[in-house]
């Protein structure tokens, strides 16, 4: 199943966010957070310059950690304790940006969804399009008022290892792959030590790069197109996934944005299914 969404709240522009920066009601979030292999800082650049009145979001920090996957969902009570410290109450608006553009804010828009906050939208560019319409940045910690966040998880948004599977067995949902086409291929190492490489048998590719046009999403029929190129059918029930749940939420975010709900996604990802030898790969 797939969450209606209206896609028409899913962005935010920067002039709206600029008329709106001291409303009560809402909480802005920088959810930046790179690739080790980028060498950035995304705490240390929120410190350097943020949006005025955000927080920051540590996706690592906010995450499972009985668990060696990376980033992983936490429980209902660990997030409602996070997100609650971090200013975000019942009834409240969430606002998400990243320092890319769109890259890792959807993680955190998905997040939210998991856990039952109906009003959250993106900054349409991100910070690069504040900044570049000459908005003022703010430095150092935020300061946020801690809030009371009642959680309302929902568990279709989210898949299990088993679940993936047996999608793929009885084809019940399209498993829709974020990776670069040479990862899915088996051509290129992951990024992460000790996992195979190649796919899932059955599952498509969709590169979140070809759902993306400088740091914004493509608008619907483009999206409808990317997906339809990938094999992909719109009107059938799809599961995300990716390296290691990030990615897989740019797809999950594409999928609402054409009208269809805000779709599932795989947390553990290749991080999980590339890991264990019990489940099956391929790179045919």
């Amino acid at each position: 199943m797939s969450r209606q969404i209206d896609p028409a709240t899913l962005f935010v522009t920067a002039d709206w966010l600029a008329q709106h920066l001291h409303a009560p009601d809402i909480r802005i979030f920088d959810a930046s957070w790179h690739m080790p292999a980028a060498g950035r800082d995304p705490r240390a650049e929120f410190l350097a310059g943020h949006i005025p009145g955000a927080v920051f979001f540590d996706i690592d920090a906010i995450a499972d950690h009985s668990t060696d996957l990376p980033h992983m969902l936490p429980t209902p009570e660990a997030f409602a304790a996070g997100i609650g410290a971090l200013g975000l109450g019942d009834g409240m608006r969430a606002v998400i940006y990243d320092s890319v553009g769109l890259f890792s804010a959807p993680r955190l828009w998905w997040t939210l969804k998991v856990f039952g906050v109906d009003n959250v939208s993106l900054l349409a560019g991100g910070l690069p399009a504040w900044v570049a319409e000459g908005r003022p940045l703010e430095t150092g910690p935020a300061q946020p008022t801690p809030a009371v966040f009642t959680p309302r998880f929902d568990r279709t948004l989210v898949a299990d290892a088993a679940q993936v599977l047996e999608s793929l067995t009885t084809g019940g949902a399209q498993i829709v792959d974020a990776r670069s086409a040479e990862r899915f291929r088996g051509e290129a190492a992951e990024p992460r030590p000790g996992l195979r490489s190649g796919h899932m048998p059955g599952a498509h590719n969709l590169p979140f790069q070809n759902l993306i046009d400088n740091g914004r999403l493509k608008d619907p029929a483009s999206l409808a197109r990317a997906f339809a190129a990938a094999g992909i059918d719109l009107n059938q029930k799809m599961i995300a996934s990716c390296g290691s749940g990030l990615t897989a939420c740019i797809l999950s975010l594409a999928y609402a944005a054409t009208g269809r709900g805000v779709a599932t996604v795989y947390d553990g990802s290749w991080s999980e299914w590339g890991g264990r030898a019990d489940l099956p790969v391929t790179t045919a």
